[in-house]
């Protein structure tokens, strides 16, 4: 299956940001993508809010509702999967971190609402977001079954493991990786790490706004980058992950029917 990591610098815009997702899934559908993977925060940015007056909460409850609309049509148009994240009203006073994943007829798969909140590096996502906890989710997009990852999520090897263990062989990972010391390879190492680890593929998208690193990449099952980007705002990748690459892995390192200790999930 052709899949597609495309990154971008959303802005306060939401109809914007929906402007240019709809433009790159049908680029990504030209070059035969049947899934196309977009970051975190595609909806609206997290600093949405510091721009005006609106708290995100009224962002997400205005929002929201359109941004999934939007990629449910997208999809259908172009007969392309897509995977995106915004901003989702949860009814209380903080949204939710939420990934939407959505088939190539426009049918909403999953929902996942961010498990693992970024109180990390002087940052407390907490303060901006309701914590979900109805995750892990697993969908099935083609011939793969597929693990929703946001962001600080990949730093928890037991929460993408609960995702293999739930039968997931590709993991789609949605972030806003932001910019710092060891940073970026942080992001390398983990993206890596957990393809390796759970002998499957990855596929990852993250943000270009100013204070995010871009670096959109897809690992395959052995730890191989097949693809990446670098710090372009506005650019995209296509890799063909295929099964036999898995089946391979799962043969020459069976690492998954060698464990000892099974984590499942909660």
């Amino acid at each position: 299956m052709k899949v597609a990591a495309a990154q971008f610098a959303p802005t306060a815009d939401a109809a914007a940001n929906l402007a240019v997702i709809e433009e790159m899934t049908r680029e990504a559908a030209a070059a035969g993508a049947q899934l196309v993977v977009f970051p975190e925060e595609s909806m609206v940015p997290s600093d949405a809010d510091e721009h005006g007056d609106v708290p995100l909460r009224e962002l997400a409850e205005k929002h929201w509702p359109a941004f999934l609309e939007g990629i449910t049509r997208i999809a259908a148009t172009y007969g392309t999967a897509v995977i995106a994240a915004g901003y989702e009203d949860s009814g209380e006073a903080l949204p939710y971190n939420t990934i939407a994943a959505v088939d190539a007829s426009g049918e909403v798969l999953g929902l996942y609402r961010k498990m693992h909140l970024y109180d990390a590096f002087n940052y407390r996502e907490s303060q901006k977001v309701q914590r979900g906890d109805t995750g892990p989710v697993v969908v099935r997009i083609g011939d793969f079954n597929v693990g929703l990852v946001n962001c600080y999520d990949v730093r928890f090897p037991e929460f993408t493991r609960s995702l293999v263990e739930m039968g997931a062989d590709l993991l789609s990972v949605s972030a806003a990786w932001v910019k710092g010391p060891l940073k970026e390879d942080h992001w390398t190492t983990l993206l890596r790490t957990r393809a390796i680890e759970n002998t499957c593929w990855v596929i990852a998208s993250s943000l270009t706004t100013p204070d995010c690193i871009g670096m959109s990449m897809a690992v395959d099952p052995l730890g191989v980058v097949r693809a990446a980007l670098g710090e372009e705002e506005r650019s995209m990748l296509v890799v063909d992950a295929d099964k036999d690459r898995i089946d391979r892995a799962r043969t020459i390192l069976p690492v998954l029917r060698n464990r000892r200790i099974i984590i499942g999930p909660r």
